[in-house]
């Protein structure tokens, strides 16, 4: 791994600040410092609200960034997000985004990722023109884009648009929580929470990110962090009457949108 920084100047010494993530540069490590030359300080992914990953993650995210430079002659962005970037192995494939106007081996591309990492990859390939227009209406890409590592540094500054039937498609989701709450895994019932507050909060226009959606969950349901249910030791009784609540009133904003929509025509 090759890192690339700013020489600082200090009080007594002169310094170089670096990022904590880094692999091969534990604290107390000699390296050598030269000046940059061919070296560019783009080849180095971009963190989105990554505060820490592991090493070997850093590794695989690098592989992915390689394979799709080797097989892809043009795109724009390539992005990784979901669980791979939570703390810990407790992933089950790599959520991907290859952000591209061009047509693409979709499924050869997917495979050579997966034969080269051993793990699975879930795959979505937009153009800039969908991606903005999700990220304008859609609550799960701003949950996607809100922590990630991209090869590619991105600002988008899009104009919130209510579509509230697509809220309504993704809100039905989380209604299974309620009906198969005994049968749900932790992991499971955090994945319909937290798609339930991100549509909650998305109708009120608020920063929608895993970070703040997370803190929102905690806040809503008095608990003192979200690993209390990802490891299923909420109590039924008195959760089941928050969420109820909370689902019941997101549920009315939509149908209110909806209904108000169709008056408009």
């Amino acid at each position: 791994m090759k890192l690339i920084a700013k020489v600082s100047k200090g009080s007594r010494m002169d310094q170089i600040y670096i990022p904590k993530n880094r692999n091969g540069f534990a604290v107390g490590s000699y390296v050598i410092l030269k000046p940059v030359s061919a070296e560019k300080a783009e080849d180095n992914p971009y963190f989105y609200n990554v505060k820490e990953i592991e090493p070997i993650k850093l590794e695989l995210a690098n592989e992915v960034f390689k394979i799709i430079d080797t097989e892809t002659e043009n795109y724009d962005n390539i992005i990784i997000t979901g669980s791979f970037l939570e703390k810990g192995f407790n992933f089950n494939d790599i959520d991907l985004l290859l952000i591209t106007n061009s047509k693409l081996d979709e499924s050869g591309l997917k495979q050579k990722i997966e034969e080269t990492t051993k793990i699975k990859v879930h795959l979505i390939i937009l153009n800039n023109a969908s991606l903005i227009k999700g990220l304008s209406a859609d609550p799960l890409y701003h949950m996607m884009l809100g922590r990630c590592i991209a090869k590619k540094r991105f600002v988008f500054n899009v104009k919130r648009e209510l579509n509230y039937k697509i809220l309504d498609l993704h809100l039905l989701k989380s209604k299974t929580l309620i009906d198969n709450f005994d049968i749900l895994s932790g992991s499971e019932k955090y994945y319909l929470i937290r798609n339930m507050i991100a549509i909650f909060l998305f109708l009120q226009y608020k920063k929608i990110e895993p970070e703040t959606v997370d803190k929102e969950i905690v806040e809503l349901f008095n608990i003192n962090n979200v690993s209390i249910i990802k490891n299923n030791m909420i109590d039924k009784k008195s959760f089941l009457q928050r969420y109820n609540s909370i689902y019941n009133d997101t549920f009315k904003s939509v149908m209110d949108g909806i209904n108000n929509g169709s008056k408009h025509k």
